[in-house]
């Protein structure tokens, strides 16, 4: 009797989370699906179904397609960079003999608390062909021939992206590696030094292995985040362009939607990034999966 009215309580608690949960995720979730399969336009133009045409036309649809290709390589360098950095950061500010520890961690914590938005136009005026710092700097250690228009040169562009989410990304998740490190025993690293093991095998043998859980949520986030950071830095920085260059699945859905008045095919996108989410959260988890 005890149990099911502890049960019967616990149900009554959740009822009202559970309530706004379907109605605001599941309800709006399941009107994409079906919305997707419709010729749909919210400005008067009304509805037609027409099964999975908007999946088959994004077959066909070369911008979809660089889009998509474009957000691939995003999701395999940003994510891999990003935490490798976060990882060698965290070590070096957990393990070495710095006076300015505190310093450090708030200037690279720094990035992560600003505006995606103030982070696209700061990265805007730093590649800048003519003002930007970075060409300057190259051209003042005599390096004229690397200054180039970065956000404007197909080839250069996405890799200037790649590193705005970098910066961006490496002080947040370098705070949550220096958390799981602090709760690491300093006896670990004080008896491998005794035995002659140096930093870099302390690294690998005894933080690795003792973070990886952490490690194992922080690639779902950061595989996750690419595809909110990359719309807003992407919006700001290139519009897509040059010539869809650095266009990414979001972007071109937002335009799909909000530019061309094209909902159904933009839902269709919509619907087509979060299984690709979902498989590549169960994917990593699963490629990341140790025995215990």
């Amino acid at each position: 009797m005890k149990n099911k009215k502890r049960l019967g309580f616990l149900l009554v608690c959740l009822l009202p989370t559970f309530i706004l949960f379907c109605f605001f995720i599941i309800y709006p979730t399941i009107q994409v699906f079906l919305k997707s399969m419709y010729n749909y336009s919210a400005f008067g133009g009304g509805s037609e179904f027409i099964g999975l045409k908007n999946y088959t036309d994004m077959l066909n649809d070369g911008i979809f397609l660089k889009a998509l290709i474009n957000t691939g390589i995003l999701m395999l360098i940003v994510p891999v960079a990003t935490l490798f950095l976060s990882l060698v950061l965290a070590f070096i500010l957990s393990n070495g003999r710095l006076r300015e520890k505190d310093l450090y961690r708030t200037i690279f914590f720094f990035p992560s608390i600003l505006s995606f938005v103030v982070i696209g136009i700061l990265w805007s005026f730093i590649y800048h062909p003519n003002m930007g710092i970075l060409n300057s700097a190259l051209k003042f250690i005599g390096l004229d021939k690397l200054a180039l228009t970065w956000l404007g040169n197909p080839e250069t562009v996405l890799w200037a992206i790649a590193v705005t989410m970098i910066w961006q990304a490496t002080g947040y998740y370098m705070i949550m590696y220096l958390a799981g490190m602090d709760s690491i025993p300093k006896e670990l690293y004080e008896a491998a030094s005794m035995d002659g093991a140096t930093a870099t095998k302390q690294f690998f043998k005894i933080t690795i292995p003792m973070l990886w859980e952490i490690i194992r949520v922080t690639i779902i986030f950061s595989i996750k985040g690419v595809l909110v950071i990359s719309f807003v830095i992407v919006t700001v920085m290139t519009a897509g362009g040059p010539n869809n260059s650095s266009q990414v699945v979001m972007t071109y859905m937002y335009q799909q939607a909000f530019v061309n008045a094209n909902f159904g095919y933009a839902m269709a996108i919509t619907v087509t990034v979060f299984i690709i989410s979902i498989f590549l959260s169960f994917l990593s988890n699963k490629l990341t999966e140790r025995d215990t």
